[in-house]
């Protein structure tokens, strides 16, 4: 892990030091669950910020990963800062609204709310906008030094991530992201996931890490381009399931 982030800084150290502050941010709000007893919608108001922090850092430091590969150091570098503003927007209004009690999304209490609200959704889009644009350019790069099957897999994680994360938007539609009964009741640990009904965080969470674990099977297991494809799309099966599960109130695992 350490000679990862050794290399990592070399290829991407604006990504690199926003995953990092976002690790150690996620740290800082994990331990808080510890000693604070706010709740919010059934669950402890600081595991909601721990969860976003730690997927803005897994995100920042993948994509700044793959990025490095492209040849066009000024839209790499204007993707960085787009993604270090927007999504710091994010987890710093979600930990601030933790810190007072408050719900971040699906807060429509105030016109002041719904427009944090809102422009949290508008933040979200144009990043998953431009990662999607870096698949394009992944789809039309000449990059010989890399096998075609991790190259492959990197442009299925990514429109797989696109396409999940803007599944996001049907959870601030609904404004919640359970179907078929109430929040709060009967949680996975950890993830909160509804146990007992549909839950649409699941196939979101599911679907949008095709961007690490896509690429990470095709090169250190399958290193095929067959095996990389029928991968892919059993992966996007999965999530697929599960999303249309979730719409159905269907829990993924009964308890």
């Amino acid at each position: 892990m350490i000679h990862f982030l050794d290399i990592l800084q070399l290829r991407n150290r604006p990504l690199f030091i926003f995953g990092a502050c976002n690790m150690f941010a996620a740290a800082i709000f994990l331990l808080l669950t510890r000693f604070s007893s706010t709740m919010l919608r059934g669950a402890n108001a600081w595991f909601k910020p721990f969860k976003f922090a730690l997927s803005i850092a897994v995100f920042s430091w993948t994509m700044g990963w793959y990025t490095y590969e492209l040849s066009a150091p000024a839209t790499v570098n204007l993707y960085n800062y787009v993604v270090i503003i927007l999504l710091g927007f994010e987890v710093i209004y979600i930990a601030l609204q933790a810190g007072r009690g408050k719900l971040s999304h699906y807060n429509v209490s105030s016109p002041l709310f719904k427009f944090l609200t809102a422009l949290m959704g508008i933040a979200a889009a144009i990043v998953t906008i431009w990662t999607g644009y870096i698949g394009i350019l992944f789809c039309t790069t000449n990059l010989p030094n890399l096998p075609v099957y991790y190259v492959l897999s990197i442009r299925i994680g990514i429109f797989l991530f696109v396409f999940f994360a803007f599944q996001g938007a049907s959870m601030g539609a609904r404004q919640t992201h359970t179907v078929g009964g109430p929040e709060g009741y009967s949680r996975l640990p950890v993830f909160n996931w509804s146990t007992k009904y549909g839950d649409l965080r699941i196939a979101h969470f599911i679907g949008m890490h095709a961007l690490q674990l896509l690429p990470l099977l095709s090169w250190y297991v399958f290193r095929d381009i067959t095996a990389t494809l029928i991968i892919g799309l059993l992966y996007a099966l999965l999530a697929g399931f599960t999303l249309v599960g979730a719409l159905k109130g269907r829990p993924l695992i009964n308890i």
